[in-house]
Order: C-alpha cells, then structure tokens, then sequence
C-alpha cells in the first residue's frame, strides 16, 4: 500500500462479516482506521469494539439500545446515533474512504446508494442490494466514478480472476457452491428438516440468514445476479457448480477455453482483506491450503428441481424488472419464518413463488418502486406464512 491509513465505516459491525473485518483490522492498525460501527441490536459487543477501535461514531439501528450505548460511551469522544436513517446518512461523511456494508437484507439498499453519491469506495458484503437493485446501483457507480469490491467469497474470486482480461474475452463465470449441509438429500427429507439442521453448514462459518439461504440453494441464486450486475453479463454465461469442498471459490471460463480459478481455505477474511486492501495485496499468516494433503476436488450439478429457490432465483433475473425485490423481500421474510419454526424448509420456496405471482410486476422501477415493492411483497409473504 501507498502509506495511506484508508478510514473505514463498517455497517453491521456485530454480525459474522463486521466480526472477522475488524479481526483484519487489527492486523493491520497501521493501514486502516474505523471510523463507523454499526449495529442493529447487539449492544453490548457494539459498545465493547467502540471501546476498542475508537470511531467517531457508532449507531445502533434500534432506538430502545441508544441510551445503554450512549450512557456506556460517555466517557469517550465517540459520537453515538441511532436509527436506520441515521447509518444512511453516516457513510456521506468526508473522513470515510470505504463503506464496508455487511447489513443483512434489505436494509443494505439506502446506505449504499448514499456511499455511492458521495463517492465512497464500497466494499459490497449485502448481496441484497444488488439483487433488487442492481441496475440502479451500477448506473450509479458510473456516475460516480466510484468503484463497488465484492466481499462475496465468489464473486471476489471472479473479480480477482478478470483483474487484466477483457470482459469481451469472457465465456462465462462459474460460480461454486457448497450444497450446504442437505447435500444429496431429497425432498422427502428435507420436509422434515430444523433450523438448527440447516444451521450446521460444513464449511463456513456465517450468519445465521445467509447459512438458510446456503442449505435452500437461495444464496447461489442470489450472487447469480449479484454476477449479472458486478460483471455485467447476462444469465446464460454464469454457471453453477457444487464443489463441496469450498476451496475453489469461483471461476472465469474465456473464449479460447482456458479457465482461471481463484482457490482458498474458506474463510471469509480473505476477501474482507482483498477489498480493504485493493489494488494491493496485504500479507497475513491466515491459514494456507496445502495440496499435499490428500483431498481431492469434485464437482457435480445443482439439484434445483429439488432445491427450488435456485430456479426460482433464476426466473426473477430472466424476467428483470422489480421481480428480483420481490424475490429477495419473501425470502427474507420465510427464512426468518423457518427460524422461528412457523413453516417447514420446503415450504419457503412455496410462499416465495405466491409472491413472484401475485405482487404487482414493474418492467422499470424507480427507488420508491422498490420501496413499495418490498413492502408490498413482506406483507404478502406473512400473511402466507
């Protein structure tokens, strides 16, 4: 790196992402500062890394929270806000160099927007926000002249892999999956399946939203049009492979058949340090894979008649427009149902595809589209539940 200390804002400090960010930043004191952490609930680990880090601010998004957060903070210079509104408005601020959102959901869409307009450099973890609006949120990169570094595992695979290449050279991208901890399993099976049974995934520690949406096969679908919008090429040149083993992130097929991958051990600091880091490459002593180990890489096809949210992904890209909002709002609400255990793991597919049928379709939606779109479909979807 250059010498510069790069100012961060992390939004969604307390979950698995913000975690394992902070663990490269204090690896790295002399290269980054915090100088945002967020939170939703989690006050008493918010107030515990601002003790640590230091940052001008912190806000946690529940306003019950403010005053245990405030009052444990008094002693220090940290300003503390609390609210949504007030995590969009914070990464405007001039001191910040990369917004980091790891916000799970929706909730990622607005902050991002804002760190766009204002040509923050963003180190995108919230795959939502470019699956309900991705067109809106490249064309804004453009206007902006400001860059969007995929956290992802895979999609920081294929930026690494096109770093050089002509995107005119590409056949298509590869995305790797898992299969999560149902791998194999059929639908007979899978009925009957808990929340702490889709919660055991075999390889990679995360949150637990993201961990649902691994074993249902939703996260492939999603980071296949988060693919569409970050690499610009449409549905037909981006694959899906399950490679269990997790350690070939992702791929890059081009069109004299040669093929770059991008390989790990699975851990997400990697491309949480990739980003932060960019275009420099930072030195760590995180675990290395070694090839003599005995382990082999196999590869098979994804089962998306049993596993429907990947087809179901997949149809909301094709037919564009507010149809990935309104897939992407009754997910979250079903996952958030099979949590709590108010309908089975095969049963979200079902409330999913309700709403792709019955929330009212845009061909163009603006920002207040998505908006209504979003609310529209969570209404929707709980009722179904």
């Amino acid at each position: 790196m250059n010498g510069k200390i790069k100012n961060i804002a992390i939004l969604g400090s307390t979950g698995s992402i913000g975690r394992q960010a902070l663990d490269v930043v204090r690896l790295n004191i002399d290269k980054f500062k915090v100088r945002v952490l967020t939170s939703n609930t989690s006050s008493e680990l918010l107030i515990s890394q601002a003790i640590e880090f230091r940052p001008d601010t912190v806000i946690i998004a529940d306003p019950a929270k403010y005053q245990e957060v405030k009052s444990a903070l008094a002693g220090y210079v940290t300003d503390v806000q609390s609210g949504i509104q007030a995590i969009a408005e914070v990464v405007t601020g001039p001191d910040i160099d990369i917004v980091l959102t790891a916000l799970v959901g929706y909730c990622g869409l607005l902050p991002t927007i804002n760190a766009l307009r204002h040509g923050k450099t963003v180190a995108l973890a919230n795959k939502e926000t470019l699956v309900v609006a991705g067109e809106l949120i490249t064309r804004l990169a453009r206007e902006h002249g400001t860059i969007l570094l995929p956290v992802d595992s895979e999609h920081s695979a294929i930026f690494q892999c096109l770093l050089g290449e002509k995107i005119e050279s590409v056949e298509k991208l590869i995305l790797t999956a898992s299969g999560g901890p149902f791998l194999g399993k059929n639908s007979d099976f899978l009925k009957s399946v808990t929340p702490a049974q889709a919660l055991r995934h075999p390889n990679w520690t995360m949150g637990s939203k993201i961990t649902i949406d691994s074993a249902s096969l939703m996260n492939k679908g999603l980071e296949i049009i988060e693919a569409k919008w970050l690499f610009d090429l449409p549905s037909s040149k981006i694959d899906v492979v399950v490679h269990p083993q997790s350690i070939i992130h992702s791929m890059v097929q081009f069109v004299d058949g040669s093929i770059k991958a991008q390989l790990g051990v699975p851990d997400m600091k990697l491309p949480i340090q990739y980003a932060f880091g960019y275009p420099d490459r930072i030195s760590n002593i995180n675990e290395r894979y070694n090839f003599l180990n005995g382990a082999s890489f196999t590869f098979l096809e994804p089962d998306s008649k049993t596993f429907r949210n990947l087809a179901l992904a997949i149809e909301s890209l094709e037919q564009g427009g507010n149809m990935p909002c309104i897939l992407n709002a009754a997910n979250e609400v079903v996952v958030a149902g099979f949590l709590n255990n108010q309908l089975g793991f095969l049963e979200m597919s079902e409330v999913i595809e309700n709403c792709m049928k019955k929330i009212n379709f845009i061909k163009s939606p603006r920002y207040d589209d998505f908006v209504e779109t979003d609310s529209e479909t969570r209404k929707l979807a709980l009722s179904l539940i």
